[in-house]
C-alpha cells in the first residue's frame, strides 16, 4: 500500500487549465479516472479554467465550457496543464504561461498531459527537473528546453511535487499514479479495472512510436553512414566497417557519433535493428524469423534487446500490435 498524499475525507480539488485547440482526451481522460475515483471513496472536485475565463474549443472543434479564469483559482489540490498539437511548434503566450505559474504556485502538486510539457517548460517550471512528453516531440522538448532533464521512453515522471505524462491516453496512467498516492493501490485499481486499463502499463512509449525513430545526422559523411545500415538493418555494421564506408578512422567516426547523435554506433545498429524488428513483427513474422532477417541472431538476443529499449518482449508486442 502506498502512502497517502492527501487527507481521507477531504476534497482534492483537481483544476485543468484549458485552451483552444486544447487535446479532449488530455482532460476527459484523467478527469474519468478521478471521477470514477469519487465512485469508489475519494473526493475529487474537478474544474476546468482558462487564462480568460472564456469557453474554449477542442481540437476535434468541441466547445469546452469552463468554471472562471485560472487567476480566480484557490483552494488547488492539483494543477493539471492540458496538451495542443501547436504547444510544440508555435510560440505558447505569455497568458498562458502566466496561468500555469498562477495555478502551480496555490497548487499542492503540478502535472502536465502530453505536450502540456511544453507550457511547464515555457514558464521554467520543469528547470532542473526529469520531464517527459509525446515521444514526438520529447527531442524537440530537450533542445527548446536544456534546463530540463527529458525522459523520452517515460510513460509518465513524477519529480518532487511535478508531475508529466507522454501522449494523450498516458494522462489515464498518470491521473491512477496520482489516484494511489492519494488512496492507495486498492482504491486505484478498483478505478482501472472498471474503466478497463491497465494500472499500470508495461513497458515504455517505445513500443507505440513508428520505426526509423532514430534521429537522421546532418553531417553528410555520418549520414551517408546511417542510411546504409537503414538500408540493410542486417548487413555487415561494425564500427571498422562503418568507418571504412565513411572513410574515416573508427575513432573519428565513433566521436561524430557521441557529439551528433549521443550513442556509440554499436548501440545505433541495435536500434536500428530493433526498429526493423518492429515493423517485421507488425507484419506477421515469427520472432526467430525476425531475429535473423534483421541481423540480431537469436530469438533471446532479440528478446533481451527488445526488453530493456522496448520494455516488453517481442512477443507481448507483437500480440499487442500485429496486423490483423
Amino acid at each position: 500500500m502506498t502512502a497517502r498524499a492527501c487527507d481521507p475525507g477531504r476534497v482534492h480539488r483537481v483544476t485543468a487549465l484549458v485552451f483552444d485547440g486544447l487535446k479532449m482526451l488530455d482532460l476527459a481522460g484523467p478527469f474519468e479516472v478521478f471521477a470514477e475515483a469519487n465512485r469508489f471513496g475519494a473526493d475529487y472536485a474537478l474544474e476546468v479554467r482558462s487564462t480568460d475565463g472564456r469557453p474554449v474549443r477542442a481540437s476535434t472543434g468541441m466547445p469546452v465550457a469552463v468554471d472562471g479564469a485560472a487567476g480566480d483559482a484557490a483552494g488547488i489540490g492539483t494543477a493539471v496543464v492540458v496538451g495542443g498539437d501547436d504547444l510544440p511548434i508555435s510560440p505558447i503566450s505569455a497568458e498562458l504561461t502566466e496561468a500555469a505559474a498562477f495555478l502551480s504556485r496555490h497548487a499542492g502538486r503540478t502535472a502536465s498531459i502530453c505536450t502540456g510539457a511544453f507550457v511547464l517548460a515555457a514558464a521554467g517550471l520543469l528547470d532542473g527537473r526529469r520531464a517527459t512528453t509525446h515521444w514526438r516531440h520529447a527531442r524537440l522538448l530537450a533542445a527548446a528546453y536544456p534546463k530540463v532533464v527529458v525522459a523520452p521512453d517515460a510513460i509518465f515522471v513524477a519529480d518532487g511535487p511535478v508531475f508529466t505524462s507522454a501522449g494523450v491516453s498516458a494522462g489515464i496512467d498518470l491521473a491512477l499514479a496520482l489516484v494511489e498516492r492519494d488512496h492507495g493501490e486498492e482504491l486505484a485499481r478498483s478505478v482501472a479495472q472498471s474503466l478497463v486499463v491497465f494500472l499500470q502499463r508495461p513497458g515504455g512509449q517505445s513500443q507505440f512510436s513508428p520505426s526509423l525513430s532514430l534521429p537522421r545526422p546532418s553531417t553528410p559523411a555520418l549520414r551517408e553512414v546511417t542510411d546504409a545500415v537503414a538500408a540493410d538493418p542486417a548487413g555487415d555494421h561494425s564500427v571498422t566497417a562503418l568507418a571504412a564506408r565513411a572513410h574515416l578512422s573508427p575513432r573519428h567516426l565513433s566521436r561524430m557519433f557521441r557529439q551528433e547523435l549521443g550513442s556509440t554506433p554499436g548501440r545505433y545498429v541495435e536500434g536500428v535493428r530493433v526498429d526493423a524488428a518492429m515493423r517485421l513483427l507488425h507484419a506477421g513474422q515469427s520472432v526467430t524469423a525476425t531475429a535473423r532477417q534483421v541481423g540480431i541472431g537469436s530469438p533471446e538476443t532479440l528478446r533481451r534487446l527488445f526488453v530493456a529499449r522496448v520494455g516488453v518482449s517481442p512477443r507481448a508486442y507483437q500480440q499487442r500490435f500485429r496486423s490483423r
